[in-house]
């Protein structure tokens, strides 16, 4: 159990890296026909899934720890391949790699431990199955069978539930044997889509695609160039540290790229509606409580702005709308559920329907939140703490290491 107790923030930390662009760029350097170094590299279990899961299909993954000189060297086809690949918790990990597999005449079985058994996959075995490859799972759930080869050709997918399989099949499939035609339908959180093209671009890979993302053309035979990538700073683990800034002084994150793909840089969008004083800078990102006030924002593509923008509502005068929430349901948690749950025990009212929430702001008293194992559960309990009555006592919360390990150093380093 750990304790969060109110206080005032006044701080200047460092971004977490991306795990995001970690997890694509290591699916890029298992692929790549020279070694790829990622400087910046994130650390966390989801990206340490991310790397053991290319190791077992075959890569050398050689990991540098400490300070500016951290970096990741994957070498293609350097290791021994496995045949069962353990994703842990890594829903992105889960649905990218299965497609990279797949490119081997190999089996391969994906496994998963906790919440993430009950994510789906079933949308990504049948488009397998569609483009040549053998693949199954039980139930539309993991583990996941998968023996390529992955041939090309024509597919329809299911994307209204998750883009990570569609991120997964863009990767692979410039190194198929044919040409291949895809329609997603039903695509949310298309930033990420566009995320892994500028990354797979970058390497030398060409994917064609229509205005809206609903059909991508991609030719075969192409290869990944190697080299090096530096990992932007995380957008998604910054968020929790901007809300801190809104609603108990003022924070200021270095390492932000303004002009990111990275979906939850719409946290500044939620921070101005809000009325917190924010002012993005080239190299800093800084926000400070202002006068705060209800506001309305939809997260259908950037659903994973939910938990930290619950923390802002539940301090904003009034009653929030944050719309777009239908897939929080398929998150580390049900996260909606949970979120309505948890807020209630620090006594802020939460109300959900199929698509929305809404959050009945003014002040937060405290008291005891459960993360459910919920990494962005912990991280939120944590932020409203900040400026509430009496504290939050979080159950579970080193469950941050998931997407951000030194979430709680970083806190504790902005207090005032």
């Amino acid at each position: 159990m750990k304790l969060v107790l109110p206080t005032e923030i006044d701080g200047q930390v460092p971004a977490p890296p991306s795990k995001s662009q970690m997890q694509r760029a290591v699916a890029i350097g298992s692929l790549s026909e020279a070694p790829l170094t990622i400087t910046n590299p994130d650390f966390s279990d989801d990206s340490q899934s991310a790397m053991s899961v290319v190791e077992g299909l075959g890569a050398k993954v050689e990991r540098q720890f400490g300070g500016p000189e951290a970096n990741v060297r994957i070498t293609p086809g350097a290791g021994l391949a496995q045949h069962t690949l353990n994703c842990g918790q890594s829903g992105l990990c889960m649905r990218l790699f299965p497609s990279i597999a797949a490119l081997q005449d190999k089996p391969f079985t994906f496994t998963a431990t906790g919440g993430l058994n009950t994510r789906p996959v079933g949308m990504l075995s049948d488009a397998l199955s569609q483009l040549g490859a053998e693949s199954h799972c039980k139930n539309g759930l993991p583990p996941l069978s998968v023996q390529g080869p992955l041939r090309g050709g024509n597919a329809v997918m299911d994307a209204s539930v998750s883009s990570q399989p569609l991120s997964g099949l863009l990767l692979a499939l410039p190194k198929a044997q044919a040409d291949s035609h895809v329609e997603a339908r039903g695509l949310e959180s298309k930033p990420y889509v566009r995320m892994t093209m500028q990354l797979a671009a970058k390497f030398g890979v060409e994917i064609g695609h229509s205005e809206n993302l609903d059909a991508f053309d991609i030719p075969a035979r192409q290869q990944y160039r190697g080299g090096s990538y530096e990992v932007e700073g995380d957008w998604s683990g910054a968020s929790f540290l901007l809300v801190a800034g809104a609603v108990a002084g003022r924070m200021a994150v270095e390492g932000l790229d303004a002009d990111s793909l990275q979906a939850d840089r719409a946290i500044l969008d939620a921070l101005r509606l809000a009325g917190a004083n924010v002012k993005d800078g080239p190299n800093s990102t800084r926000v400070e409580r202002g006068e705060l006030q209800a506001f309305e924002f939809d997260l259908t593509q950037c659903p994973d702005l939910a938990p930290p923008l619950v923390v802002l509502a539940a301090y904003c005068p009034g009653t929030s709308i944050l719309r777009g929430t239908r897939r929080l349901r398929f998150k580390e948690s049900d996260r909606a559920a949970v979120l309505k749950e948890e807020f209630a025990h620090l006594g802020v009212r939460v109300e959900t329907e199929e698509n929305e929430m809404r959050i009945f702001g003014g002040a937060v008293r405290g008291g005891e939140v459960d993360s459910n194992g919920d990494h962005r559960i912990a991280m939120s309990a944590a932020v409203a703490a900040l400026g509430s009555q009496e504290g939050v006592r979080i159950k579970n919360a080193a469950c941050v290491s998931k997407s951000f390990p030194s979430f709680f150093e970083r806190l504790e380093e902005a207090r005032a």
